[in-house]
């Protein structure tokens, strides 16, 4: 018997679920030339603008005229060089953290905590909303795994009760396809209460959150003592790529012993972690772009709302417009790239069946004008979607 892929793939074509590949051919940016032509973007985790920022691009060039541009192996080996350290050490106390650990992707980050610090004697309490890679993490590690209504401390204090061993909750800080944000201080004191750890996976929260862009903690005004195991990634608003972890002494140290996706891994590249540290300099002291993103997603909202449109309850760069049927947010997709947009359409399974939506992401290099130009062409293409215009 042979596997039938065939079936499986037509079948996800004529469900409205096929994914495609666009072919980025320029930097990122607000403005990207995208299968052969040039597109204004609101679709990139970009949200400080900083991917394509000179002072960073000068920053990973030096790193590598110095350090070359492999990391030759494992950290444990001979891979971790001095920029990784002193990334590190920045991270720490970026954070507030006694340590931070690198890892090369935020999948790799989250498999590797939660893997290392649970097993079959323990528990894992997760909201159903989380990142796939977290939920993955979850059902990985061998523990006893449930997970909590969305953003319902009452849900979570009911599974609370009956878990068994080391207890780890765990939630994104922003979530990546709503926009809303954790509500941490009360998931922390249900947690407290039951003397478990809390996780935060706050990938889309550093940077646009925070007075000094230190993320959700920062916003909420919460410390380790409230959230031991806090994740970053750098593909979003450091506008770089790679992870880390940041917590104790002990915490960071379990994980070099423990985490596999960390030990057995090659480091990142040292130019990498040199343009990294550029951009967590920029982060912290540029604040004008978390005032203009502000200004941005303040505008958006209510100029979405005036059209008519159903946004989701975010404060955040990540603001979808909910749709439902794949088709029609598919549609209204198309209709705007044909207007020189680009604005990705988001669908299950990636989001519960009936919620496909555009998910529009804001980002500080955007300017006011072109965001204008975003609303004007939902406001012409909407009504259509509405009425049920067929659009080839």
């Amino acid at each position: 018997m042979s596997f039938d892929l065939a079936t499986r793939l037509a079948e996800r074509r004529a469900a409205q679920l096929f994914r495609q590949r666009p072919l980025l051919e320029s930097p990122q940016g607000p403005l990207v030339q995208v299968d052969g032509r040039q597109l204004l973007a609101f679709c990139s985790n970009d949200y400080l603008g900083l991917a394509n920022h000179p002072q960073v691009i000068e920053a990973w060039r030096a790193g590598a005229a110095r350090w070359g541009v492999g990391g030759g192996a494992s950290h444990l080996v001979i891979g971790h060089s001095t920029p990784h350290h002193e990334l590190e050490e920045a991270l720490a106390a970026f954070t507030g953290r006694a340590r931070a650990l690198l890892f090369s992707t935020g999948y790799m980050a989250n498999l590797g905590a939660v893997t290392a610090l649970v097993g079959r004697d323990d528990t894992v309490l997760e909201d159903r909303l989380n990142h796939a890679s977290l939920l993955d993490a979850g059902l990985l590690s061998g523990a006893r795994f449930s997970r909590y209504l969305h953003n319902d401390a009452v849900s979570l204090a009911n599974r609370l009760r009956k878990a068994n061993g080391n207890t780890l909750v765990v939630t994104d800080g922003v979530f990546s396809m709503d926009g809303d944000l954790a509500d941490l201080p009360a998931l922390c004191a249900e947690a407290r209460r039951a003397n478990a750890w809390v996780m935060v996976d706050d990938a889309h929260g550093f940077g646009p959150l925070g007075a000094t862009g230190g993320g959700i903690v920062e916003q909420f005004g919460l410390g380790p003592e409230d959230v031991q195991v806090l994740v970053g990634t750098f593909g979003k608003a450091f506008g770089t790529a790679g992870a880390f972890v940041a917590g104790s002494e002990e915490l960071i140290e379990t994980l070099v012993q423990f985490a596999r996706p960390y030990i057995y891994t090659t480091s990142q590249p040292p130019a990498l972690a040199c343009a990294t540290l550029k951009s967590l300099e920029l982060l912290r002291s540029e604040h004008w772009r978390r005032e203009h993103l502000a200004v941005l997603i303040k505008r958006f909202r209510e100029g979405a709302q005036a059209i008519g449109l159903e946004l989701m309850d975010s404060a955040t760069p990540i603001q979808p417009i909910l749709i439902g049927d794949s088709g029609r947010a598919i549609q209204l997709s198309q209709m705007l790239r044909e207007r020189g947009l680009l604005v990705t359409a988001i669908r299950p399974p990636t989001v519960p069946a009936g919620s496909a939506r555009l998910r529009v992401t804001l980002s500080a290099a955007h300017s006011l004008e072109q965001l204008e130009l975003l609303l004007e062409a939902l406001a012409e293409c909407w009504p259509l979607v509405e009425e049920g215009v067929s659009y080839a």
